[in-house]
């Protein structure tokens, strides 16, 4: 069995339950690296990130780089003689980081490798119309995503479901395969298999501002995955009538001819565009400035 020394790295929400796991477990967890603090909102008050207020409240040893290259972070890590390393939502490491436990660094993944490489893995299954995705916990190597597999678990997609809703989920069911693997690791026995990149691959590269404009001339179904896909973060975006809205909410309607994008409206209880093959129902949006509302709220003071 492996006397197990543990640095975690993780910054968001996300990481959270996998770190709560393994300290309600006992695990020696020796120190927590995560993101600088940084001033957010309009009053740039500075926030720390999730992570770091669990740490703190653990009173956990915490390290904060701002370069996981510098002299100094790498030489306060390896002065840890931690053998593991565990990462959950952080930065690409260097190999001078990954390379340094014994016993390696293991990554939780929000897909189920190799499908969904990249930084947005929940975003773009939910936006692509996935029935079914799940989490992976994989040893690192160099290209990224790319390491053995240790372990994997699967989590459906409802058709109701956005990415806050598959997140919430796995987030709870990460921090679990977190504990199988920690525990396959000390045990001696964890498994490790290459990652088979047979048939086609689907990516999910970071999202941008400008990734989130719904462009009307896809099919209606697609819109739909796409607004559901961005909700509640970083939200789905259109022009109409000249004014910016985000799209928090919609539904699906055929029939009816139109070109894609046409607004049609009694400017009371419904508010459709037509998209390539049948309208978008938008049931929830939030205009420039404003909070987001249902579409009749919107219509009881505002018109298009």
């Amino acid at each position: 069995m492996n006397e197990l020394r543990i640095v975690f790295m993780g910054t968001p929400e996300f990481a959270v339950p996998s770190l709560e796991i393994l300290l309600e477990r006992g695990y020696n967890v020796v120190a927590v690296v995560t993101a600088p603090d940084k001033p957010q909102g309009r009053g740039q008050k500075i926030e720390v990130s999730p992570v770091k207020a669990a740490a703190v409240k653990h009173n956990l040893n915490i390290l904060q780089p701002t370069n996981l290259k510098a002299t100094e972070f790498v030489e306060a890590l390896r002065s840890l003689n931690a053998n593991l390393q565990i990462v959950v939502a952080f930065r690409m490491l260097p190999e001078i980081v990954w390379s340094m436990p014994k016993l390696g660094t293991f990554n939780l993944h929000g897909s189920l490798l190799p499908q969904y490489r990249g930084a947005a893995p929940i975003h773009w299954a939910v936006i692509n119309g996935e029935k079914e995705t799940g989490v992976t916990t994989f040893f690192l190597k160099h290209e990224i995503d790319t390491g053995s597999v240790i372990y994997q678990d699967r989590e459906q997609i409802t058709y109701d479901d956005t990415v806050g809703s598959v997140y919430e989920r796995l987030m709870i069911k990460g921090a679990a395969l977190v504990l199988k693997t920690v525990q396959a690791i000390e045990q001696g026995n964890a498994p490790a298999q290459p990652q088979h990149d047979g048939g086609t691959l689907k990516h999910a590269p970071k999202i941008f501002r400008e990734t989130c404009e719904i462009k009307w001339d896809q099919p209606a179904d697609d819109i739909r995955n796409f607004i559901r896909g961005l909700n509640p973060f970083p939200i789905a975006w259109t022009t109409l009538q000249g004014k910016i809205f985000k799209i928090q909410r919609a539904s699906v309607e055929g029939g009816g001819t139109g070109s894609p994008g046409t607004i049609e409206t009694d400017e009371k209880t419904y508010l459709k565009v037509r998209a390539a093959d049948g309208w978008v129902a938008i049931e929830e949006l939030q205009p420039e400035g404003k909070r987001k509302m249902s579409v009749s709220d919107f219509f009881r003071g505002n018109k298009l």
